[in-house]
């Protein structure tokens, strides 16, 4: 009885994405940007509530020449250095000369001072020349807050 044959994990990699025409390389967007954090009051059935509820007004600069609006939930526990935050921004603009609106989903948490942040783009939220970005996005933040973003993204070919 003969064995079959099994093609190395390279072949079979190489096969499953030549076989797909959307597939793209992983490109990095990376520049500075201006964030302005504005206090909302809360509805009114959450008055009593923990939970803040800020306004996000953002201007990016370089390689993402956008602005973006949105809202962020956050809650400060009483423990220094440890708190929760969720986001949603849509951000509207050119990313390496593609212009077009998409949204971003954050998820924040700090354990007494050590955080943890994920960005990612919402699937399918990509319009115009930005239809099926996808990616993550990092932020720094320079002593003395100046704010910078690393962006890892997708993006198909224009046809």
């Amino acid at each position: 009885m003969s064995r079959p044959t099994i093609s190395s994990p390279r072949t079979v990699w190489a096969a499953t994405f030549s076989a797909r025409k959307d597939f793209t390389m992983m490109q990095r967007a990376t520049g500075p940007f201006d964030v302005k954090l504005t206090p909302m009051p809360p509805e009114a059935q959450a008055s009593d509530s923990p939970v803040g509820r800020l306004w996000l007004d953002k201007r990016f600069h370089g390689e993402l020449d956008a602005t973006s609006v949105g809202q962020m939930l956050a809650v400060r526990s009483a423990v220094e250095g440890s708190a929760g935050y969720v986001a949603m921004e849509c951000v509207t603009g050119t990313l390496k000369g593609r212009t077009g609106t998409f949204c971003l989903q954050h998820s924040g948490t700090a354990v007494r001072g050590e955080t943890s942040l994920i960005i990612t783009v919402v699937p399918d939220s990509g319009t115009g020349e930005l239809r099926g970005l996808s990616g993550s996005v990092k932020i720094i933040i320079e002593s003395g807050g100046k704010h910078f973003y690393d962006f890892e993204y997708s993006l198909p070919e224009v046809p």
